[in-house]
């Protein structure tokens, strides 16, 4: 299960590559959520016309399956970096010290090897489908408004190149934490305790005030 995490922060390189790329994954991550919201109300306009106007919205079947790619994979990055993504958290929990730093290494060295595989396969898959040399640049469509379906497919190599930099920033983390035997390791998710959290979201509830 996911569990509440912190990423600490320093002067170091490998804290400066962090930070920028946590921007990137914030904006995948708001991309995500806008698709989300947009499909609430194209779900309205479309039950409304169905109702009221005998004439439901056209092509809504074609415009969720376009969105399904941003809504599922582009904020995955986002919650990788702050360890709030699915884990098992009853084993990494009873892990300490260098055991610890090399469980979390060579599960993202994994995972990291399985995403840059995904990240070629999932290119390779949208760039069979992409052809300027045709109309709207699409060589497939879908079945109901033809829609181009190159853009779907491209949002999964692109989602996939960023967690696949957030991973290998991790493995960094992870590696240089296991060396020197630290810690509190920066640019990667630290386990909170009940009482640190708390801690943390009486520090957020004081910061809104």
């Amino acid at each position: 299960m996911a569990g509440s995490a912190a990423v600490l922060e320093d002067s170091s390189v490998l804290s400066k590559l962090d930070r920028a790329l946590l921007p990137i994954e914030r904006f995948c991550a708001l991309l995500s959520g806008l698709a989300i919201f947009s499909l609430m109300f194209l779900a309205a306009y479309s039950v409304t016309g169905r109702k009221f106007f005998a004439s439901p919205l056209a092509g809504y079947v074609d415009y969720i399956e376009a969105a399904m790619p941003i809504i599922a994979i582009m904020g995955v990055s986002y919650v990788q970096r702050d360890g709030t993504h699915i884990r098992m958290d009853m084993l990494v929990g009873a892990l300490k010290g260098r055991l610890l730093w090399l469980f979390e290494l060579i599960s993202v060295l994994l995972m990291l090897l399985l995403i840059v595989a995904l990240t070629w396969g999932a290119w390779e898959h949208f760039d069979r489908s992409f052809d300027c040399a045709r109309p709207l640049c699409s060589r497939d469509s879908s079945i109901d408004i033809g829609i181009p379906i190159w853009p779907s497919k491209l949002v999964v190599p692109v989602a996939f190149f960023v967690l696949s930099l957030r991973l290998t920033l991790q493995a960094w983390g992870y590696g240089r934490a296991l060396v020197l035997g630290l810690d509190n390791p920066v640019a990667v998710p630290l386990n909170l305790t009940v009482a640190e959290q708390a801690m943390h979201e009486a520090e957020m509830l004081e910061g809104a005030d």
